[in-house]
């Protein structure tokens, strides 16, 4: 409807025929050019079509356009084109060369001259047809996006859903540029997660590297390597799969990813300081993206990312002559944020090598450097985010008026019913007198309506003051335990007794297990259940809070996405977890812990059953293990906790490869 309001319906009707015969033809046309590849290229086959018509949608529609002409090459004959339009005064085919300029303006990394372009056709858009409509705002979306223009960005999208080219619209990379990762984590996740199929292992694999990029950002380095890890094996599936045959382009973009994820992984291993296992996976990275790049602009910033950060790893193991092999001149710094940091890893070097008057040089380019863009862009992003969450704000108040407004058109009409039947009842009043008694009941029956909407009302406003109350104990109660946790550790550093001061931890830990299942219920929304994903991984925190001097390079995998459980279940289970998680690292891995893996596995089987699993690969359960269990204090009350979820704890001792811990519960 937005569409038609907008376009003269002739107009409209014409531009719908034109776009299915364009693109039918442009069908035929690329399935000849298949055939026909190794006899004419993209660039010559461009100018034997005869309108612009057909050279638009071609131009649009060609795979890998620049592979044998230059940009620079494309950008000539377009604009030959171009000036032929604009010398015969046909203002049709002016807009569609003026589109395609725009386009290899943008390819060429001039997003300024690009979005010029694009701004004049733009306010020529009631007179265009709906597929250059498409192109034109999609291309205006990819230049706001690189000039850091989010709010204008916002308006295209806007735009674009108003006029029915997207059904929804996402905000996820912009709250990812303005730092709000979570946030762009929960939108991905909404609009993606549904949308990709089970057996597409490439998708899969774009989805998880992207999860874990948001939570690299964000911090969570542990929880992002887990992700990239599960993105590795979907692309190595889709690499290895033999019984789907994939072109030349769609291998090249799946060993790019593939190149990606490996750089991303390298860079967890930086951040947490393991520079040797980093190594390899950025190594790697590095040539495969060479391999298959074809020098693409949008990849040149990968290989400085992953360069710097393998120069950051030979210069921390002080191998300095691999560190400046890869912090030459060469190494283009694209971007601010490679900049400071190649000029940081300069001035480590010369510190390190005992050339400290070059490496305050370095550092005084970084303090001028980041001087000169600290406050403007500081002062930037703070509008451009006060921008961007004013217009969320908005969307968001949009959608309810127009919510408000349907109610408000479903009130309407049903009052005009009740007013219809009213009149309707009335008249049969004076008509059937013997009908009296049925209209006494009728408005007896109205009242009765109005009481138990009061009544619905009073209840609802109950229920909102007890969700409150409810927060607030769980929220006194958590901060009780807390306070609880701080007695204990207070009493630990007034004891000098090893056996007493491990019993104190051990009861700390237990007390912020309980603790953490408070925090999470009077921050949720859903006071009835809690979301075990997060929680679990909160819980390992704290439990590696506790143990300091252990369980930091244990690879830990939590597999609990999408399962909830209700406080009953949630207590009982997460003492368990934390005396799991507490015995691996305490007894685990005795002779450390760089080769650790921990599992945890819950999922739900049904409405009411579920199944846990738990797993590491240390040193395994001593053979008294048995008789210990009736002295143990852990086992004991593992046990008895199982025994509140009406379940049995079962072990499966593999020898020197570690303990599997599993049960099933209601």
């Amino acid at each position: 409807m937005a569409i038609v309001s907008n376009f003269d319906m002739k107009r409209f009707g014409k531009s719908i025929l034109w776009t299915v015969t364009a693109l039918l033809f442009t069908a035929t046309s690329l399935a000849q050019t298949e055939e026909d590849a190794n006899e004419e290229s993209l660039f010559h086959q461009f100018q034997e079509f005869k309108t612009a018509d057909e050279k638009m949608t071609f131009f649009f529609n060609a795979e890998d356009l620049y592979r044998e002409n230059s940009t620079y090459d494309w950008l000539e004959l377009v604009t030959l084109n171009l000036n032929a339009a604009i010398k015969n005064n046909d203002k049709e085919d002016i807009k569609k060369f003026q589109l395609m300029q725009a386009r290899i303006f943008y390819d060429l990394g001039d997003y300024d001259k690009s979005l010029a372009i694009t701004k004049d056709l733009y306010e020529e858009i009631e007179d265009l047809d709906i597929y250059l409509v498409s192109k034109l705002l999609d291309l205006m979306d990819d230049n706001y996006g690189q000039l850091t223009m989010y709010p204008e960005q916002i308006d295209i999208r806007e735009k674009k859903r108003d006029m029915g080219i997207m059904e929804s619209v996402a905000f996820y990379d912009i709250y990812s540029n303005l730092g709000m990762y979570r946030k762009a984590m929960d939108d991905y996740i909404a609009n993606v997660k549904r949308t990709i199929e089970e057996n597409d292992f490439y998708g899969q694999a774009e989805y998880y590297n992207n999860l874990g990029n948001y939570l690299r950002l964000d911090g969570s380095t542990p929880t992002a390597l887990s992700y990239y890890k599960k993105a590795k094996g979907f692309a190595d599936v889709f690499l290895d799969n033999v019984t789907r045959k994939k072109s030349e382009n769609v291998l090249r973009e799946a060993f790019l990813l593939k190149g990606v994820i490996e750089g991303n992984i390298g860079k967890c291993h930086v951040d947490l300081k393991e520079y040797e296992q980093a190594i390899p996976y950025l190594e790697a990275a590095i040539n495969r993206i060479k391999e298959n790049s074809n020098n693409n602009r949008e990849y040149a910033s990968e290989i400085t990312e992953n360069s710097l950060a393998i120069s950051e790893c030979y210069l921390l193991l002080k191998n300095y002559a691999k560190a400046t092999d890869y912090l030459s001149d060469n190494l283009q710094t694209n971007t601010t944020e490679n900049l400071l940091k190649k000029n940081r890893l300069l001035a480590l070097y010369y510190e390190m090598t005992e050339d400290y008057k070059s490496s305050a040089s370095y550092l005084r380019k970084e303090i001028r450097i980041r001087d000169s863009i600290s406050e403007h862009e500081s002062q930037l992003r703070q509008q451009q985010l006060s921008t961007v969450m004013m217009k969320n704000l908005k969307y968001s108040q949009d959608m309810l008026a127009e919510q408000k407004l349907a109610l408000e058109k479903q009130r309407n009409e049903n009052l005009a019913k009740d007013k219809r039947n009213s009149l309707v009842l009335i008249s049969l009043l004076f008509t059937l007198l013997g009908f009296a008694g049925l209209v006494y009941a009728y408005l007896k029956s109205i009242k009765n309506q109005r009481l138990i909407a009061e009544q619905k009302y009073i209840i609802e406003n109950s229920l909102v003051e007890k969700d409150s109350l409810l927060k607030e104990i769980h929220h006194r109660v958590k901060n009780n335990l807390q306070m609880v946790s701080s007695l204990l550790s207070l009493q630990t550093k007034n004891t000098r007794s090893k056996a007493a001061i491990e019993a104190l931890e051990e009861g700390k830990s237990r007390v912020k297990a309980m603790a953490l299942i408070h925090q999470k219920l009077y921050q949720n929304e859903d006071l009835s259940v809690i979301e075990m994903q997060s929680y679990i991984e909160s819980l390992i925190n704290s439990v590696q809070s506790v143990y300091k001097k252990g369980g930091h390079n244990i690879n830990i995998t939590v597999d609990a996405e999408g399962v909830e459980l209700d406080i009953d279940r949630a207590i009982p289970f997460g003492l368990i977890l934390n005396e799991l998680v507490s015995n691996s690292f305490k007894y685990a891995f005795p002779h450390g812990d760089e080769n650790g893996k921990i599992y945890i596995h819950l999922r739900k089987n049904g409405e009411h059953e579920g199944y846990f699993e738990y797993s590491d690969n240390g040193v395994g359960l001593p053979e008294d293990t048995e008789e210990r269990a009736n002295t143990s204090m852990g086992i004991r009350l593992m046990n008895r906790l199982a025994n509140q979820l009406q379940t049995t704890l079962n072990i499966d001792k593999n020898g020197d490869e570690g303990v599997r811990y599993w049960f099933s519960f209601k």
